[in-house]
């Protein structure tokens, strides 16, 4: 038996040892939640989990063919006892999971600010063939697979697509997050520490997927002036054109910045219909129609 628990621990260290950037390591306190979350559903689930493992032993072992005390009924039929017991552990496990799950999504609906002394910073996510666009409109500038946001700082994104159906994810700060054509949703993050940390695409998107990545670099307040005023110096501006040259599906593209861009570029993205004469619209709907 010391051996079996002993074994036991160690393959469960082992498996845990992959999970140091993903889920169960939060960096904020939508990734916290949620991974409470996790934690709530899955100790409910072991409460009758472990316990029916252990019954299944027990009988096993109890109705064994050398046990002369196990009484032997073959003409059993129905216990209105075994019923109510067969099916209310069952129910009542629905029953807490659903409540976890209901409460859970609207503590973290991703549109609900996040209560904090700083003023929120706005980033405009698009998600093109295949990268991702990160427009920060307060501050007048993009970035192409970087994103750099201020620690401590809520987040407030607005996503959309230029192309198929996304999906947005920085595990370790929390809730993935589609991004659809013609529309636009809304998630709210922050970082509470500094770091980096992998983003990418949770939805199959075409050839150039698995290159789909970004990093989510989370810095202290100077740091992102300094990271905002470096932008406004170097690069090319975000015009129809450059958008134009931007759009055309491409891989592993390696991080860049652009020191201005279009106003209403977002806007225009999500609704091209809205101007017959905007240059932005025939890029985007032509590349809507080379999609189909």
């Amino acid at each position: 038996m010391r051996y079996i628990v002993l074994a036991v621990v160690l393959i469960g260290a082992t498996t845990l040892g992959g999970c140091s950037d993903g889920v169960l390591a939060p960096k904020g306190p939508i990734a916290v939640a949620e991974r409470q979350i996790l934690f709530n559903s899955l100790g409910i689930m072991l409460a009758i989990v472990i316990p029916t493992i252990l019954a299944t032993f027990g009988v096993a072992y109890w109705f064994r063919s050398s046990n002369k005390r196990a009484r032997y009924q073959p003409e059993f039929k129905y216990s209105g006892r075994l019923e109510v017991l067969v099916w209310s552990i069952p129910a009542m496990t629905v029953l807490l999971v659903g409540g976890v799950a209901w409460v859970g999504a609207h503590d973290l609906d991703p549109r609900k600010a996040i209560s904090a002394a700083a003023k929120p910073v706005t980033v405009q996510v698009v998600s093109l063939d295949w990268k991702w666009l990160f427009i920060y409109p307060e501050q007048g500038i993009a970035s192409v697979n970087h994103l750099v946001v201020p620690v401590g700082t809520p987040i407030s994104l607005e996503l959309t697509s230029a192309g198929v159906m996304n999906s947005f994810f920085v595990p370790q700060l929390g809730s993935q997050i589609y991004t659809m054509a013609g529309m636009t949703t809304h998630l709210q993050l922050q970082a509470d520490n500094p770091g980096s940390y992998p983003g990418l695409s949770a939805q199959f998107s075409g050839d150039g997927f698995a290159d789909m990545t970004f990093k989510a670099d989370a810095v202290p307040d100077a740091n992102f002036s300094q990271w905002v005023d470096a932008a406004r110096t170097t690069g090319p501006t975000l015009d129809a054109q450059a958008y134009a040259d931007l759009v055309k599906p491409s891989k592993a593209v390696a991080p860049f910045t652009y020191r201005g861009v279009s106003s209403d570029l977002f806007s225009r993205i999500v609704m091209p219909e809205m101007s017959m004469n905007d240059p932005i619209r025939h890029v985007c709907l032509a590349s809507s129609r080379a999609m189909q």
